[in-house]
């Protein structure tokens, strides 16, 4: 109980509450203050619960608490015979009752949050049948269904998104290399368009890029449909074949098969059919109905937590137990006779699983020769189309295959010399391109020098000119040129080349140098670094541990100074006493009769003089009382004799008075006598 009293007083001393509460405090507040903190607490789960509790009656409370209770799935503990009990301690805030449900919403506070905040959505209304057979009730009601299903859709698609690893930082990364990416895209447009400008007729151009663009997509467009249509005439093709190849089979089977043959055959297939409709799916159908119904009530259900599937979890443990325990018990008390019959219920549900075995084997089969006839039908019709003629068989396969072989070789021997050829291209292609970057940079150079000697355009005028010569040239020599040169070229580049590589082989090899010194110095990077991980593990469990002991040092510490002021308190409490004590014998041992009189004995002995005084008296009046108790009652009979005596004389005076005379009253010696 200290415990549990401790990590409550912890939590309540966090945020968000702060309540600044200790053990004592705590433990020392009202009904009415604890019933307050427990409501704060539910409020924090479901921000509906913020109330006063001084405002509402207790019935209230204790039904709204109930409720909310009831939605978290709290189980109070005991059985339930003592739900009345902790009802009544609800109300009337019970310490027993109030700390276990402070513990235990303490303990998943996040966790009951999710689930108060899914109960607002997901909790059913039930509305009646009398009411749902209105138009308007009915449909409302559907489309609060379908409301509630959307909901969970989409929670479950939100909590999927939060547990899917992308972050707002990352996306916002993305987002501005996008940005990036489109301010470079509209410098490019920009420069490109700028570049359009100078060429003539740019505007048609553009008109004619953009009618090229549209019946590029049309002719996609087309392709696709084509393709589409081509599907489903393979499709129709197929369906055509396999009720063909159905046709045929069954021509085949009515022309070679036998009455007999065929009755047999029909015999057979009535009983398996009848066996798989009447046996077989009826047995499928219901494990999907059971199936189906069991997913409709967990999907109607709440979500669960851990505590929740671990309480469940053990339940199945307990009823497991119990199964087993009552099947030894049958199995010590079963006679001879149900030993036998167990044998053949035995024998007979092993032939019933035998034949529903076998008959899904003779499903599948059927199933796996329709796959392979469909699929041989698909691969003749496809054989069909390629070469238009039927399949090959025997020799005449083996006659294709090795034309094929033959004609393999060749193939291989042609593609090879395009590989060779096609390798040359791209070495002499890249020639190309690189002399073309050395001529333009020549020409930029030479442009540069012209515009500094102010002779610009003379390379110009002289490029025209050599360029109508060579053009005369190359009319003159057109077939008289070689790759000669190409291949010089090319022995000049690749010395360079090996220049290069040879100028750049120190680089490289202190570049390995240093790539093997980076992988060296990863690797020791890496060691520290699960070195300092592991270091910081430990530093951290030696830290949470000393936490744990101060927090333990601190509570002990908080135990013995209320333990010293209460001492103090006691120790003040009996010194008070020592002093009256000793100022009692002073007094009592003193000569003076002032101080004597002081005393608290002489004044508690003067006081029981007294009181024995007085209970003297007392007794004697006692005495005096009960020796004229006799003659005292009687005087009083006397006296209420005579008040009677002189209450009728009145009665009968005032009847005098008020009616007439019916004798005579006649007064003698001091008596009144009346005569009739």
């Amino acid at each position: 109980m200290s415990d549990q009293i401790k990590f409550i007083v912890d939590n309540l001393n966090k945020e968000p509450f702060r309540k600044n509460y200790n053990l004592i405090t705590f433990d020392s507040l009202e009904p009415m203050q604890l019933l307050q903190v427990l409501n704060d607490v539910l409020a924090e789960i479901d921000p509906k619960q913020v109330v006063d509790i001084r405002e509402e009656m207790p019935e209230q409370t204790a039904k709204r608490m109930l409720s909310l209770l009831g939605i978290l799935k709290y189980k109070p503990p005991g059985n339930a015979t003592d739900m009345s009990t902790f009802r009544q301690g609800l109300v009337i805030g019970s310490k027993p009752v109030i700390y276990p449900v402070l513990h235990w919403l303490l303990q998943r506070t996040n966790e009951l949050k999710k689930r108060a905040y899914l109960a607002r959505f997901l909790i059913k209304l039930e509305v009646p049948s009398e009411f749902l057979q209105d138009e308007t009730v009915a449909d409302t009601n559907k489309q609060y269904e379908e409301l509630m299903e959307a909901f969970k859709t989409l929670h479950k698609e939100c909590e999927q998104l939060k547990t899917s690893g992308f972050s707002t930082a990352e996306i916002r990364r993305d987002i501005s290399a996008m940005e990036e990416e489109k301010d470079q895209l509209i410098k490019r447009v920009e420069r490109l368009k700028k570049r359009v400008e100078t060429v003539q007729n740019h505007q048609r151009m553009l008109k004619i890029a953009r009618q090229l663009r549209v019946e590029k997509e049309r002719e996609e467009f087309l392709a696709q449909q084509k393709q589409e249509q081509k599907n489903q005439l393979f499709h129709a093709v197929q369906r055509l074949q396999r009720v063909q190849n159905q046709l045929k089979s069954m021509r085949h089977a009515a022309a070679d098969a036998k009455p007999e043959s065929l009755m047999k055959r029909l015999e057979e297939e009535i009983k398996f059919n009848s066996y798989m409709v009447t046996e077989k799916f009826p047995k499928e159908l219901e494990s999907k109905k059971k199936e189906l119904h069991f997913l409709q009530k967990v999907v109607s259900e709440p979500a669960m937590g851990q505590s929740d599937l671990l309480e469940l979890e053990s339940k199945i443990n307990e009823v497991n137990a119990q199964i087993n325990q009552l099947i030894e018990k049958k199995m010590m008390r079963n006679e001879p006779i149900e030993g036998k019959l167990s044998l053949y219920r035995q024998q007979a549900s092993i032939i019933s699983r035998k034949k529903e075995a076998k008959a899904e084997e003779l499903q599948e089969a059927k199933e796996k020769l329709a796959n392979l006839e469909r699929e041989v039908s698909v691969k003749t019709n496809q054989t069909r189309e390629f070469d238009g003629t039927e399949v090959l068989k025997g020799d005449e396969f083996k006659r294709y295959v090795s034309k094929l072989r033959s004609k393999s070789t060749v193939f291989k021997k042609k593609h090879q010399i395009i590989a060779e050829f096609k390798a040359e291209f791209g070495l002499l292609q890249r020639t190309e391109e690189l002399l073309k970057q050395r001529h333009e940079n020549i020409q930029h150079q030479l442009q540069t020098v012209e515009e500094k000697k102010g002779i610009s355009g003379y390379s110009y005028t002289q490029e025209e000119l050599e360029r109508v010569s060579a053009l005369k040239t190359e009319v003159d020599e057109m077939k008289g040129r070689t790759l000669d040169d190409m291949s010089e070229m090319v022995k000049k580049l690749n010395s360079l080349v090996s220049e290069k590589k040879s100028a750049l082989a120190p680089v490289i090899k202190e570049l390995r140098q240093l790539r093997q010194k980076c992988q060296e110095l990863t690797q020791e990077c890496d060691e520290k670094k699960s070195q300092y991980d592991s270091c910081a593990a430990g530093l951290e469990s030696n830290r949470s541990k000393l936490e744990q002991e101060v927090r333990g040092l601190r509570e002990e510490c908080l135990q013995e100074e209320s333990k010293y002021h209460y001492t103090n308190c006691m120790i003040k409490n009996l010194e008070i006493q020592l002093r009256r004590a000793t100022d009692e014998m002073k007094a009592y041992v003193s000569s003076d009769q002032q101080e004597k009189r002081k005393a608290i004995r002489e004044q508690y002995t003067k006081n029981i003089a007294e009181q024995e005084n007085l209970g003297k008296k007392l007794r004697e009046k006692q005495k005096a009382v009960r020796e004229s108790h006799g003659p005292n009652m009687k005087q009083a009979k006397m006296w209420r004799d005579f008040e009677q005596l002189m209450e009728c004389k009145k009665q009968c005076f005032l009847k005098q008075q008020s009616q007439t005379p019916m004798g005579q009253v006649i007064q003698e010696g001091g008596e009144d006598r009346l005569v009739l």
